[in-house]
């Protein structure tokens, strides 16, 4: 199954050496489970000929908002909508949750609430699992027909299920502990709160629970669909 990546955001100069950029993460984090990968950097305005390109369409993160003025983002949305169209599945995280649930009338928010970062636990449908966070911005307003598989107190719509069409995720199950120490070495400084980041470090080597949402991420793409 050949599953194409549309990357939103670079990785830190900085970090991407050694730990590769965002279509690597993804590719470690689904090692296993029978996929292809093809990336589309369409932050760079590259994007696939049309949805039927690939079986199935990953969004990854990025540093930009969804509500911000790129001229990729335009396209974007209308890709998402006539994937959705198609019923070619799509998964999104973080950002690409976001830009999912814009796309399909959503609304996304820098959230007042501030910054979730690092290890974080969430309620997936009564099963408590452990990912790693980075984000200010949050889906504030659900589309129609999106229904909430995990949630917290700090992010009420974590994860997202629009029936066989996309599952979106807020957290990051692809960041493990040494990149988001780069990342609150890198980017955090001046935009994340100290005492955040000095909580967040303490916690970097909590077990996390990425396995077991690849596993989920991999049966959304290969479930059967007419």
């Amino acid at each position: 199954m050949l599953i194409g990546i549309l990357q939103t955001g670079l990785a830190p100069d900085a970090l991407a050496p050694a730990m590769g950029d965002y279509p690597d993460m993804f590719a470690r984090l689904l090692d296993g489970h029978g996929f292809a990968f093809r990336t589309f950097p369409v932050v760079n305005g590259v994007f696939p000929g049309g949805v039927h390109d690939c079986d199935g369409w990953l969004i990854t993160g990025s540093k930009h908002g969804a509500y911000e003025d790129h001229p990729w983002i335009p396209p974007l949305e209308d890709f998402i909508r006539q994937a959705f169209a198609a019923r070619v599945p799509v998964v999104g995280i973080c950002f690409g949750h976001q830009i999912i649930a814009q796309a399909m009338g959503g609304r996304v928010e820098k959230y007042a609430g501030g910054w979730s970062v690092g290890p974080t636990e969430y309620d997936f449908d009564g099963q408590t699992l452990t990912l790693n966070a980075w984000h200010q911005d949050q889906v504030v307003k659900r589309p129609e027909g999106a229904t909430v598989i995990a949630s917290n107190g700090f992010c009420e719509n974590a994860a997202l299920l629009y029936d066989d069409r996309a599952l979106t995720i807020q957290a990051h199950p692809e960041f493990q502990a040494d990149f988001v120490d780069g990342l609150m070495k890198t980017r955090a400084i001046g935009v994340v709160p100290d005492p955040l980041l000095q909580t967040a470090a303490t916690k970097l080597g909590t077990p996390l629970d990425d396995t077991s949402v690849a596993a989920r991420i991999a049966a959304f793409f290969k479930a059967p669909r007419t």
